[in-house]
């Protein structure tokens, strides 16, 4: 039996997550790290140059446009453990309001973008992409922006690299991973609200929080 929507999303709800050794590799295992990547929320850390960058910028987003070219545009690089699988459950969640993208976009042109599985209270960041520069990172700071409008206490990264390291990402041991995830689960949240928001908005906000 291949995997199907409910197990990918059981897996989630007990802390583990698939991947695939290469986009051609058919098979898909499991990954629980000794220690989780994690995106606390409320410390996102935007540079100054990343600021002013975004409110000057031309670039628009989105909410659910193109999850297809978000996780089509992640997975459009040499190594990528995004197979046609991973790739096909995806969709399928996202057609069932349980997977999301947040676009990039500059005119008609998709840019970047991020997407991720969410649970609860709980968002399990998959990939983010981009093809301009600050794409990516203005996807995430748009995320995250929208996770804490709309009730997320969980942002979970998977592993910490140096770009997530230098927004404010950090390692936490399974254990306490665990007990976020599970005080997570036993909340409600929203991604899709509010519907209509900019980037000089996004910034605006997280300016007067911080």
């Amino acid at each position: 039996m291949g995997l199907t929507p409910e197990i990918l999303l059981h897996g989630y709800s007990i802390g583990i997550f698939p991947m695939a050794e290469h986009r051609d590799d058919p098979e898909v295992f499991w990954v629980d790290p000794r220690k989780r990547g994690i995106l606390p929320i409320q410390n996102l850390h935007v540079s100054r140059s990343l600021a002013k960058a975004m409110r000057k910028t031309t670039f628009s987003m989105s909410v659910n446009q193109d999850f297809k070219g978000v996780i089509d545009g992640c997975a459009a690089r040499d190594e990528t453990w995004i197979n046609r699988e991973i790739r096909s459950l995806c969709l399928r969640l996202h057609r069932r309001g349980k997977a999301h993208s947040l676009e990039i976009w500059d005119g008609a042109m998709l840019v970047g973008g991020i997407y991720g599985i969410t649970l609860g209270a709980a968002f399990f960041g998959e990939s983010m992409f981009s093809r301009k520069e600050n794409a990516s990172k203005m996807a995430l700071a748009a995320c995250v922006e929208r996770l804490q409008r709309g009730g997320f206490t969980l942002f979970d990264t998977q592993f910490v690299t140096d770009h997530l390291a230098r927004m404010g990402a950090i390692e936490v041991p399974r254990a306490r991973y665990q007990n976020m995830l599970n005080d997570a689960l036993t909340r409600t949240a929203s991604f899709t609200s509010p519907a209509h928001v900019t980037l000089q908005d996004v910034v605006q906000r997280m300016t007067q929080m911080s």
